[in-house]
């Protein structure tokens, strides 16, 4: 088929037998790369079986309990890349109080899990939202301001099962420094009849803005969580 030429010619060059020879040997080594690469962000397709994890949630809020279920989807399944992530979540409850806003919220939630990338910042999102009631304290003196930021609470505890959140730990010196402060508590409020609650702080203790649990205690005039360490004189 012949060709129309708009544009004036400036140069011409032939093509040899050893151009078509280093094309094609380029080719195939480009096609021998790609079948090297690892596809890390290939779009996550719902499989036929798929595993995850249930959490029962009991608040002072519901009448009910709410089970929280959150499906993972392995990537890059038999490589050195292999690794779960979330892909859906469901929450389920006898009580319809919070029926419409729940199934709105998985929705969103498990539409942000499909569709890849880091979705850990769902979980500070979900933990900052507060109730105008002004929250609830859950079993063991912890703070949590709504509904809403315990959902994320379970979401920020799976992420941490599965490997894309790291758990907050303390070190060994700040392990043996709370566990210090504990015992020379008890030990000077024993015989005025101090008690400890069900997580092992005591009952009097004042809630750590830190960690949101009721674990703060005067010593030495100094505020000291027994719980995470966070302590007003460093």
């Amino acid at each position: 088929m012949a060709v129309k030429i708009e544009k004036k010619i400036t140069g011409y060059a032939l093509v040899n037998e050893q151009d078509k020879i280093d094309a094609a040997a380029k080719a195939t080594e480009l096609k021998d790369l790609n079948a090297k690469v690892v596809q890390i962000g290939e779009p996550l397709d719902r499989p036929e079986k798929i595993t995850g994890s249930t959490y029962k949630v009991k608040t002072p809020v519901t009448e009910h309990a709410l089970y929280i279920t959150i499906n993972d989807v392995v990537m890059n399944e038999g490589t050195p890349q292999e690794h779960r992530r979330p892909f859906e979540i469901f929450i389920n409850s006898k009580n319809m109080d919070h029926f419409q806003w729940i199934v709105a919220l998985t929705r969103v939630m498990s539409a942000v899990f499909r569709k890849g990338g880091d979705v850990t910042f769902l979980v500070e999102e979900l933990k900052s939202v507060f109730e105008p009631s002004g929250g609830y304290f859950k079993k063991g003196g912890k703070f949590v301001p709504s509904l809403v930021a315990e959902i994320g609470e379970v979401v920020e505890q799976h992420l941490q099962e599965i490997g894309m959140l790291k758990k907050p730990s303390l070190d060994e010196h700040q392990q043996k420094l709370v566990a210090d402060k504990k015992a020379e508590y008890l030990e000077k409020n024993a015989n005025a009849g101090g008690e400890i609650n069900e997580e092992g702080f005591p009952k009097g203790a004042s809630l750590c803005k830190k960690c949101n649990t009721k674990a703060a205690i005067v010593m030495d005039g100094c505020l000291t969580c027994l719980n995470c360490g966070e302590s007003k004189c460093g």
